[in-house]
């Protein structure tokens, strides 16, 4: 029992030092500017379009606006959606899971234009396209 006692003392210590840094008063979707708005107990306030967030890309505006704070501040919850954001990764910039990010960074990143890559598309396409990927036996 010591132990889960020392596990829920830790567990605690860490969120306290989690909500020194802001934590969610209130959030809440605006239709006008279309962002999702949160307030920190900081006095800061955040706002961000909901297609940057996983899992909020495509929601309605009325399933965007049932938003719900955890109890401790650090989370946003969207009960419709089934989405969550944490408040001290959104701090962070961080507005999905990793695997998540690094899709739509890489998504992003496809759909960039620059000389040295239709220079190199160009070359490609001279030599026959993109290669094949080869099969190992």
């Amino acid at each position: 029992m010591a132990h889960i006692d020392n596990d829920l003392e830790l567990a605690e210590r860490r969120m306290a030092a989690h909500r020194e840094a802001g934590y969610a008063v209130s959030a809440h979707f605006d239709r006008n500017s279309a962002r999702v708005v949160v307030d920190l107990s900081t006095g800061v306030q955040l706002a961000f379009p909901p297609n940057l967030a996983e899992g909020l890309a495509d929601a309605s505006p009325n399933s965007l606006a049932d938003i719900e704070i955890s109890p401790t501040g650090l989370g946003l919850h969207w009960p419709q959606l089934d989405a969550d954001i944490y408040i001290p990764g959104l701090l962070q910039g961080l507005f999905g899971s990793k695997s998540w990010m690094a899709r739509a960074l890489g998504a992003k990143g496809g759909q960039s234009r620059s000389d040295a890559k239709t220079s190199a598309s160009r070359n490609n396409g001279q030599k026959g396209g993109r290669p094949r990927k080869s099969t190992a036996a």
